[in-house]
């Protein structure tokens, strides 16, 4: 029999849904771990290596025309026509002809980057006009031989795709400084003419690209990883997955794709120029010009930094005919800081100030991070991101470039904090990721996982090393408690960041008194308990040997998150519960590599 067949609880990260993670044993849920966190602006990397984030359509009853809160003016929908998908889901909008202005269309407020989008065909008219108010972008379509036929408002981004059949996905990507309708209109606006065009499937959406279309009806929907979802993450490659746990964290960009949003320096922004690490069309190219005579790229907007905090900017960046880049901060908060990075190959060339550091996301797509703390209480730029086509040694040198060559950017990131975090996502104002709470099982007696007062074993497994958000304190990396009650007795592991190595503490609140350090380069820890007996094992080999004063015999509860901003960032690839105590030899194997 095996130790996974011996484990009264095995928690690998696999089956999850909203506010729950599966426990593959024991198989009645008793076992199974409570989630929680709050906002949309979490994201993971997925089983396909991509950056997953939620995803969502604000139009309410997307694909019921007749049904509020749409309206009409002088138009009339008809249901059950053919559509672009194989279905009678389509619509007819149709219009007798009375001033030229005649619609259908839905009060919806919302600001920042947004595409809206909408499937087409034509009927006995040729057009289809989509228009935003109270920001006034429009778009006229020719739907009869699929090309536009004019702009207003110079919105981001216009797209007509062809669905087949002579049916169009029609939509424009604007930064919207304040939107209060969605207006579809079966005309040129202002051309008096009675007929009909088809509709199909209506999204609004945040971000750079129309994504695949989700059905609403009475509530906005949402897909990808969205609140109170576990996010089991596959970064770096790996066939399995770990759960991800995170502390609060902020994106001060305003705009961490749409970077054209920001200033240029002697350069061209083209948006939606690549296939991002996301795996859809948004990322950007940054161009230097042919008449540069100083540095080319893009400088990110002012922010109030404050004196002796630390900050970690990253961006996502790939070359394009140009192989390198430039990253760093600006004065007054941070003088002279750069780092120049090979993008063929992710090595960092040349740094000063900062040390940078890169993760292959893979098809070229690096993760270029660096960390620095703030010289003044300062309004300065974010960050600045430099283009060059051989590997520059000083800090904003001059690249003349010719019009067309550059360098692929997305994601752009800056987060107070020592290290950098998943990506977040922002699209017109800063966006917060708020921490992993009330990750934990309770009532493991009760519930027959465990024998109350007996002695056990817990085994776990970290992925990635854990780290302090603050350089003072205690973060917890888990719980095990004597009894139901969280706030009762218990054994917690933390990471004591006040030692200069970052050694692992085991406290006791039973005996009030620390157990011991573990110095462990492994991630993994077997901790088993016999009474006053307690034993630590890491890295294929017996740490520590603590003698209580007290018995610490029983299991309640497990938790691995407390949702304080001083928490470890880290992935769980496994926990095994024991209702029995494990061997030496047993505690070594499972702590071996």
């Amino acid at each position: 029999m095996s130790l996974y067949d011996e484990a009264s609880l095995v928690m690998i990260p696999s089956g999850y849904k909203e506010d729950k993670l599966y426990s593959i044993k024991p198989t009645s849920g008793d076992g199974d771990f409570t989630f929680s966190r709050g906002t949309d602006t979490a994201t993971r990397v997925n089983a396909s290596g991509l950056i997953e984030k939620e995803r969502g359509n604000l139009v309410l009853q997307s694909n019921s025309f007749s049904t509020s809160p749409f309206l009409t003016s002088n138009v009339s929908v008809t249901s059950g026509q053919a559509g672009y998908d194989g279905t009678n889901d389509a619509w007819e909008l149709s219009t007798t002809g009375v001033n030229g202005f005649e619609n259908l269309y839905q009060n919806i407020s919302f600001t920042g980057v947004h595409t809206i989008s909408v499937y087409a065909k034509a009927g006995s008219k040729a057009y289809l006009t989509i228009r935003s108010l109270t920001s006034d972008f429009r778009v006229e379509f020719k739907l009869d031989d699929g090309t536009h036929r004019t702009i207003f408002g110079s919105p981001i981004n216009t797209f007509m795709d062809d669905a087949g059949n002579g049916w169009y996905r029609c939509g424009f990507t604007a930064n919207f400084s304040s939107a209060s309708a969605l207006v579809f209109y079966p005309q040129q606006i202002g051309i008096v003419d009675a007929g009909n065009i088809y509709i199909q499937d209506a999204q609004l959406e945040k971000g750079l690209v129309a994504t695949d279309y989700i059905e609403t009806t009475t509530s906005a929907v949402y897909e990808g990883i969205t609140d109170n979802l576990p996010r089991l993450d596959y970064s770096g490659g790996a066939s399995c997955p770990s759960l991800l746990l995170e502390p609060q964290r902020t994106n001060i960009h305003t705009n961490s794709e749409y970077v054209d949003a920001y200033v240029k320096s002697r350069s061209t922004i083209t948006t939606n120029a690549a296939i991002s690490p996301e795996g859809v069309q948004n990322a950007s190219k940054v161009v230097p010009l042919s008449t540069s005579n100083g540095w080319a790229g893009v400088n990110a907007p002012n922010y109030s930094f404050t004196s002796g905090q630390t900050y970690t900017l990253s961006v996502f960046a790939k070359a394009g005919e140009y192989d390198y880049c430039q990253v760093g901060g600006s004065t007054p908060a941070f003088s002279g800081s750069f780092a120049t990075i090979n993008l063929t190959n992710g090595v960092v060339e040349h740094q000063s100030g900062i040390t940078a550091s890169t993760e292959d996301y893979g098809s070229g797509w690096y993760r270029i991070s660096f960390t620095h703390t703030a010289i003044a209480t300062a309004s300065s730029p974010i960050g600045f991101f430099a283009v060059y086509s051989t590997a520059v040694s000083s800090r904003l040198a001059t690249q003349v470039g010719d019009d067309v060559s550059g360098v692929y950017m997305y994601g752009w990131q800056a987060e107070q904090g020592s290290y950098p975090t998943s990506y977040i996502p922002t699209y017109g104002t800063s966006a917060t990721r708020a921490a992993e709470e009330n990750v934990n099982v309770q009532n493991l007696n009760t519930n027959g996982v465990t024998t109350a007062n007996s002695a056990y074993s817990l085994f776990f497994d970290l992925s990635a090393e854990p780290v302090l958000d603050v350089a003072d304190g205690n973060s917890l990396i888990l719980n095990s408690y004597n009894a139901q009650n969280l706030s009762s007795s218990y054994i917690t592991l933390t990471k004591y960041y006040q030692d200069a190595d970052g050694k692992i503490r085991f406290i006791s609140n039973i005996d009030s008194s620390t157990i011991g350090y573990v110095t462990s380069t492994n991630k993994k820890f077997a901790m088993v308990v016999n009474g006053t007996t307690i034993k630590v094992f890491t890295d294929g080999g017996l740490e520590l040997t603590y003698t209580a004063t007290n018995n610490h015999n029983g299991i309640g509860s497990l938790k691995i998150s407390n949702g304080s901003s001083n928490r470890t960032s880290s992935n769980y690839s496994q926990v095994l519960l024991f209702d029995s105590v494990l061997t030496d030899a047993e505690a070594i194997a499972l702590t071996t590599l």
